[in-house]
């Protein structure tokens, strides 16, 4: 599993080196090549793109000349890579979900062959295609959207690129609703069908979760569903209800709940055995953020996309190890030992009340927490209690040398509400 930042509002076009810099800072080796932001906003119109930087104008005009597309991005590509940052993932071009035009299918032909190109220059193996749809009766789109695909396909192929669909909205009179690939099945049975043409799995599928929120799904039985076909996730938050990108978590229906069903999304993620790119975009939080304050949210940034990709992969964490033991012995104790104590069994577990010390829980001895200065190296202690820095703190003090891993039970396979009574 890699993190993948997009650039939006992060890294200009025209003076890429700041942005470059606080992405680097904050900790992120992987940037998003958002291949649309080279091409006009709005209808990729023959006006180019027009991106302000101070006081001057920064014009490409791509959409006239698509055959231009790699050597416009080349000097973008060679900052990166001279600052060390890899583009894993592309976005190519894309139609907005308003438009009402039908002539600019063909061009959209053009620039996301040339994305591909792009892709294969910038090693790339991956790029998000969005499908077609202005113009085309709900009847028609499979067989629009199949020859599209297909025609892509000799050029994935010399590029070493795979093309991943993504779920779309659709714009009615200014309403979001369900569009394109929304379905699960539906996008299945599409990825299934073009795997089987190109005689490999050339295709996959992107889940961007601002637009299942947007549709009103249940994004963890949506992942489920589309499974193993899952290759990218978008993670950016939003009220539901806007075209949004904001930091997940950041967006609450009051009483601090999310409007973004993040418990869904992990579960359904570890169902699948996820282990893909997360791409985060926030481009519209970074937006609101004064320049002055970015290093220290790409910092926080880059720390929600690593506790993503904590708990996605909770398990390869607990496989790394030959032997664990547990400290705390409490409800989030007896959650793992329901959930993974079978799989994988702790040594015994450890609190800091006198009280249990000698007792079983779960199956497991309750001892001190000196008992933990025996254990041998390779043995890590998994903090099963919410106060894990001050636990591992503790730890530490005791001159605990020993690898410490929290263990979090928010997004267990199942919750358990017969909670624990102490007193």
């Amino acid at each position: 599993m890699i993190i993948v930042c997009s650039p939006s509002s992060i890294v200009s076009i025209a003076h890429p080196t700041q942005g470059i810099a606080d992405t680097i800072k904050g900790g992120f080796q992987n940037l998003l090549l958002d291949i649309s932001k080279f091409c006009a906003p709005g209808e990729l119109e023959a006006t180019g793109l027009l991106e302000k930087a101070g006081n001057h104008s920064f014009r490409h005009s791509i959409s006239e000349t698509p055959q231009e597309l790699l050597p416009v991005i080349k000097p973008l590509l060679s900052q990166y890579k001279k600052s060390g940052l890899r583009t894993p993932a592309a976005y190519a071009p894309y139609l907005q979900r308003d438009t009402k035009r039908t002539d600019l299918t063909p061009l959209l032909y053009r620039l996301t062959q040339e994305s591909l190109r792009v892709c294969g220059q910038a090693g790339c193996g991956t790029i998000i295609v969005r499908p077609l749809f202005s113009g085309i009766d709900r009847e028609d789109q499979w067989k629009e959207n199949r020859e599209y695909y297909l025609s892509l396909l000799p050029l994935a192929r010399e590029n070493n690129v795979r093309i991943l669909l993504e779920n779309q909205c659709q714009d009615v009179n200014g309403h979001l609703i369900r569009g394109i690939c929304s379905d699960p099945h539906e996008a299945a049975s599409w990825v299934d069908w073009l795997n089987a043409e190109a005689g490999e799995q050339r295709f996959g599928f992107c889940v961007d979760v601002g637009n299942c929120n947007i549709c009103g799904q249940n994004i963890r039985e949506f992942v489920r569903k589309l499974g193993g076909r899952v290759k990218a996730i978008i993670l950016r938050d939003g009220d539901g209800q806007k075209e949004t990108s904001l930091l997940p978590f950041t967006c609450t229906a009051g009483n601090g709940q999310p409007r973004t069903d993040w418990l869904g999304l992990i579960r359904g993620l570890r169902e699948i055995h996820f282990d893909g790119q997360l791409i985060l975009d926030f481009g519209d939080t970074a937006a609101a953020f004064s320049p002055l304050l970015r290093p220290w949210l790409m910092r926080l940034a880059k720390a929600t996309a690593d506790y993503f990709k904590w708990q996605i992969g909770i398990e390869d964490t607990l496989k790394k190890y030959s032997s664990i033991v547990l400290f705390g012995a409490g409800n989030m104790c007896r959650n793992y030992m329901k959930c993974y104590g079978e799989k994988y069994p702790p040594l015994f577990t450890c609190d800091n009340d006198s009280r249990i010390w000698g007792t079983n829980f779960c199956g497991l001895e309750v001892k001190p927490p000196d008992s933990l200065k025996t254990l041998p190296e390779d043995c890590a202690i998994f903090i099963c209690n919410i106060y894990y820095r001050e636990i591992e703190r503790q730890l530490r003090d005791m001159g605990i040398k020993n690898n410490i891993e929290f263990f979090n039970d928010e997004y267990m396979p199942s919750f358990y509400f017969d909670r624990l009574e102490r007193r």
